[in-house]
């Protein structure tokens, strides 16, 4: 009796389970495989997502103040005491970019950094070769009338990039300064300076910028010829006010690796530029390009 109930007793012979023990580590490795296709797509359009979202919140902010480029506070006859319209000095014309108060002013390829006193920039920091990025100033005028002492207000905003080295990634951010000109009713003459309680210098606004390019436009929306500054040059001083709109081109790449493979030197991977300044690379990050063209409202004619 007792051999004949043992060979009714089932089980798995080694090689049953050894099978088993294959298909569970091939269904295992297939679900693996499967969550990390999708959880990899899933962070590459967070990244793109996020990329593309902090590009056009810069560009927001950029795009309301070369709208106010140029604006002209005049407050009519009041009962204030205060002059009906600015009674604030204008340097124009043959002065110096960094003493302008023209509306707006665009240097290029120039991310050196940016120094308030004397107007000059630090050592470069950067590859001559680099083709990163654009500098804008945009100035306009404001009223407080609570202010006794000077009612008509005048800012200067400037966006400008500088390098960026934290001894693993070499890189570029956007900055932001503002200044103001203090210049008091009982007094003919004032000075930009970076105190007041508007005003910040170097304030950090995005991380791992490609590239920052501005071209200004006249009325019918050509590129304008000479660039448009103060100083000498008498046919790019006379540009400063046609210009009626602004293309503005904001590139930036991910925090991150983003592709699997790096490019090929033969096939590399471009950033199209609005001018000349097209690039090339083969490395592995995602870059991404936010182009608008924003119209000056307050621009056209002198002053």
């Amino acid at each position: 009796m007792k051999k004949n109930y043992l060979k009714n007793i089932l089980g798995f012979t080694l090689i049953e389970v050894l099978i088993g023990v294959v298909i569970s580590s091939i269904m295992m490795a297939a679900m693996y495989t499967t969550y990390s296709v999708v959880n990899k797509s899933y962070s590459q359009v967070t990244d793109r997502a996020k990329i593309s979202r902090s590009g056009r919140d810069i560009v927001e902010m950029m795009m309301r103040d070369i709208r106010m480029a140029g604006f002209k506070y005049r407050l009519g006859t009041n009962t204030l005491d205060f002059p009906t319209t600015s009674y604030l000095q204008f340097n124009g014309g043959d002065t110096t970019i960094a003493l302008s108060h023209d509306p707006i002013i665009i240097e290029k390829n120039v991310p050196l950094g940016f120094s308030i006193t004397g107007g000059g920039d630090p050592t470069p920091k950067h590859n001559d070769d680099d083709k990163c990025c654009d500098r804008i100033h945009i100035v306009y005028d404001d009223f407080n009338q609570n202010d006794q002492t000077q009612p008509y207000k005048r800012y200067k905003i400037t966006y400008y990039a500088k390098p960026e080295d934290d001894g693993k990634d070499k890189r570029y951010a956007v900055y932001k300064t503002v200044q103001s000109w203090i210049q008091n009713l009982d007094q003919d003459a004032g000075a930009w300076v970076s105190d007041c309680s508007e005003c910040y210098v170097g304030q950090k606004i995005r991380d791992h910028v490609v590239d920052m390019e501005f071209i200004p436009l006249d009325a019918a929306g050509r590129k304008i010829s000479p660039l448009p500054k103060p100083g000498s040059d008498t046919a790019a001083r006379d540009n400063l006010y046609k210009i009626r709109a602004v293309d503005v081109r904001l590139t930036f790449r991910s925090k991150k690796e983003f592709y699997r493979f790096e490019a090929k030197a033969d096939t590399p991977r471009f950033v199209k530029a609005l001018g000349d300044r097209t690039q090339a690379f083969v490395d592995r990050y995602l870059r991404d390009s936010v182009v608008v063209t924003i119209h000056t409202r307050n621009i056209g004619g002198g002053i």
